[in-house]
């Protein structure tokens, strides 16, 4: 019965994407139904004809991810279970123990717990392995273990966990406090104000406002919004906050689509805090989604000058599409532009190498103009008005952090050496040195083509004992370890920022995080710097 269930969800999954198709401005009804009816005939074929049993469930299930992986990561088959566990979560009766999980190295790992709250007043901290939910092993429960944790408000969940090789466990209170989304402000030196916004989550935008007002009664001089490291969230909140800034009916995003019933204008529907008040946005390689609507809107207005880094590119939208049986699929529906039509998207998912390699836009190549006729660059992301940090190819910091080295790498660290306070910390050169050899030695990967080539090259050549080509591509990896060395080295000032950054984020809470940024961060400092000197700011707007 469930494979007969996941067979018709699936095929039913395929003939809901070839009518979106059909939908789409371009209709070929013809090629739509004769592949259809291609692939009913071979999959009956198959499961009829072949030579072993098979799996005709597993068979579909295969095909359709291949096919879903051909367009996009974000376009994805849901099963029924799964669909399940995202409405729990959701729910307003089911409430988590205040904590970010996280699946490292294959085990539940705390990465943040959230002051205060529940998982914190037990003792729980980041980096330790969840190894029991009310006794049930984690392992027995594969994927999803995480939404054990969740419950009822106000009930207990019993935690076994590892820490430094050592197993304990906590009683932990499921509660429904959760993390504020503005998660500093205050007022600096030379009165300019500061709010470090970390999730567009709901009520995110009224958070800022009220941040804003309080900002605004102390007459501040000038405002930095930090958006760095924050990945996104509900686009309605991203336009709320651009609308503290900027006047009633003012686009702030479009969304673009073949499909026209998905194209879109969301503009500012409120009356502005403040129009005048000189704005500073930071912005790095984490900042995404509903962060770039932002940052866009704001830069493509020329209502606030951009800082940091170039953003990371994530403007596709998806729609999630209800299959038989309470399985799901979410399709990327149209793309994200800012209001001089920049595309956020960075990867062309639609153009690929003969490798099957995803292209990115070329930054620098299709020109914008801002309102006061500033020119801007398409290319995906937001690429701010100061940069801040090393430029390159590709983003050492981005490939340490998706890794997460320097979460791991911090947590050796504090075990043997905990900073008592956050002035006057950072990490030593020897410390820098270490963390360099921790990265080498975790055979990292800058995910190049040359390094994948190279890696199929190594396992054919053992396969097949060709001992002259082994000898030959092990120069060639000698040569790659010193491009990841060199390119660790070119980074270094920042590599050290972001790893004291990490240290004082597991000991000081977020909270810390943002107020130690506040002193040392070179992205607050420049942002500071041309609040103060407003000639400097003006003339960047011009």
């Amino acid at each position: 019965m469930k494979k007969r269930k996941l067979n018709t969800a699936l095929l039913f999954l395929i003939c809901t994407i070839a009518i979106g198709v059909m939908s789409s401005y371009k209709i070929d009804f013809f090629e739509i139904s004769k592949q259809i009816e291609i692939y009913n005939t071979l999959f009956k074929e198959i499961n009829m004809n072949y030579v072993d049993e098979t799996n005709p469930a597993e068979l579909m299930e295969a095909g359709v991810k291949k096919m879903l992986s051909d367009l996009d990561p974000y376009t994805v088959y849901t099963t029924e279970q799964d669909v399940e566990n995202a409405r729990m979560r959701q729910s307003g009766d089911f409430v988590g123990i205040g904590s970010d999980l996280q699946f490292i190295d294959n085990k539940l790992t705390i990465f943040e717990t959230y002051k205060g709250m529940s998982s914190d007043r037990a003792g729980l901290k980041p980096g330790d392995e969840i190894t029991k939910i009310n006794g049930v092993d984690i392992l027995e429960l594969g994927p999803g273990s995480d939404l054990l944790l969740g419950g009822e408000k106000n009930s207990v969940v019993t935690v076994s966990y590892l820490r430094n090789g050592k197993e304990k466990t906590a009683s932990v209170t499921r509660e429904n406090r959760k993390a504020k989304a503005v998660a500093v402000y205050e007022i600096l030196d030379n009165e300019i104000g500061y709010i470090a916004l970390s999730q567009f989550s709901r009520g995110s935008s009224e958070e800022v406002k009220n941040a804003l007002k309080f900002m605004l009664i102390d007459d501040v001089k000038g405002l930095i919004l930090d958006l760095r490291n924050n990945p996104g969230g509900i686009l309605q909140e991203a336009v709320g906050i651009v609308n503290l800034f900027v006047p009633k009916g003012q686009l702030v995003v479009s969304t673009r689509s073949n499909n026209k019933k998905y194209n879109n204008r969301f503009v500012t529907r409120d009356q502005p805090l403040s129009l005048d008040i000189p704005l500073v946005v930071l912005v790095n390689g984490q900042s995404a989604s509903a962060s770039e609507i932002v940052a866009g809107a704001l830069q493509d207005l020329d209502r606030a000058v951009v800082v940091g880094q170039r953003s990371f590119g994530k403007g596709l939208v998806q729609q999630p599409k209800p299959l038989p049986y309470g399985a799901q699929v979410k399709v990327t529906i149209s793309k994200y532009y800012t209001p001089s039509g920049r595309c956020i998207q960075a990867l062309d998912y639609n153009t690929k190498t003969r490798n099957g390699v995803v292209k990115k836009f070329e930054p620098r190549k299709d020109l914008f103009q801002t309102r006061n006729g500033r020119s801007v660059y398409g290319g995906g992301g937001i690429s701010p008005d100061v940069k801040v940090g090393v430029s390159s190819d590709f983003d050492i910091v981005k490939v340490l952090k998706k890794n997460r080295l320097f979460f791991k790498f911090a947590l050796g660290y504090i075990s043997k050496t905990p900073p008592k306070k956050t002035e006057g910390f950072g990490i030593r050169e020897s410390a820098f040195n270490q963390f360099k050899k921790y990265c080498l030695a975790e055979n990292l990967s800058l995910g190049t083509l040359t390094e994948s080539y190279l890696e199929k090259a190594l396992s054919a050549s053992k396969e097949e004992k060709l001992d002259d080509l082994l000898d030959a591509a092990s120069v060639f990896s000698k040569a790659i370890e010193k491009e990841k060395e060199k390119a660790i080295d070119l980074s270094k000032n920042q590599i050290t920022e972001v790893l004291s950054e990490e240290i004082v984020r597991i000991c000081f809470y977020r909270e810390g995080f943002f107020k130690y940024s506040l002193s040392y961060n070179e992205s607050i400092k420049k942002g500071k710097n041309i609040l103060i000197n407003l000639d400097e700011y003006y003339d960047i707007l011009k």
